[in-house]
């Protein structure tokens, strides 16, 4: 059983229709990364898995539970927490006061100083920073910011949403190689990018989307040298 099941999901902004049936699938362990242009979904589906948009139609489960009728809030505590888009830092909190929002649903001290400490072994960078308000942060500092707060809450699965938007190269490519010592360290990923390449050299498989809707589905080396997706996403003729 997957731990993170969408099946025939339809998701709407009022009138618009923004997610047309979607299904797909994360187990236990993967990263699995959702790739397509803007417009095309991508941020709705993880806002509906969320419980940010209530699907009019089909089911999102976690581990078999159907979270239709979840609130947000609750969802985060059954395991599921997204770094959004842009990164949403607490700017007038400091880093550690940013990391402590994380850990507001659970109440073991002993736990959550553990928590730090690992997230502090991922991104020594805020451990370094922790006195500083983070809006004074760089921006691939928020971001490590961003996903260090969303471990914190101890997901079974982590929702990435553009972790490398407005990234200069050489960060870009840290943010993917802590994405990958996330996942080795057992968080199941679902990961949401533009920058297909660098989405398919750290996900186990892959799907593409379209105008919300799923048009391909398969394992990441095949999706790098599908003639459909080099020449769509990775500017290969």
């Amino acid at each position: 059983m997957a731990l993170l099941e969408l099946t025939n999901v339809h998701s709407y902004y009022g009138a618009i229709h923004a997610l047309k049936g979607i299904s797909l699938s994360v187990n236990q362990g993967e990263v699995v990364t959702l790739i397509g242009g803007n417009g095309a979904g991508k941020s709705s589906t993880l806002r509906t898995i969320s419980g940010i948009i209530r699907p009019r139609q089909g089911t999102v489960k976690l581990a078999g539970e159907d979270l239709a009728n979840i609130p947000a809030h609750q969802i985060v505590t059954k395991g599921i927490s997204q770094v959004p888009e842009g990164r949403g830092v607490f700017s007038r909190l400091t880093v550690l006061e940013n990391l402590e929002m994380g850990a507001y649903i659970h109440n073991d001290a002993q736990q959550i100083a553990q928590d730090l400490e690992r997230v502090f072994g991922i991104f020594p960078r805020l451990k370094e920073r922790r006195k500083q308000f983070a809006g004074t942060l760089s921006g691939g500092e928020q971001q490590m910011l961003a996903m260090g707060r969303a471990l914190m809450t101890r997901p079974k699965v982590l929702l990435l949403d553009e972790p490398s938007m407005g990234l200069a190269p050489l960060l870009v490519e840290s943010i993917f190689e802590t994405v990958k010592t996330i996942n080795k360290e057992g968080t199941t990923i679902l990961l949401v990018e533009q920058n297909a390449l660098m989405a398919l050299q750290v996900a186990h498989r892959g799907y593409v989307i379209q105008t919300g809707e799923i048009v391909l589905e398969d394992n990441a080396k095949a999706l790098q040298t599908n003639p459909t997706v080099q020449k769509a996403y990775l500017g290969i003729d």
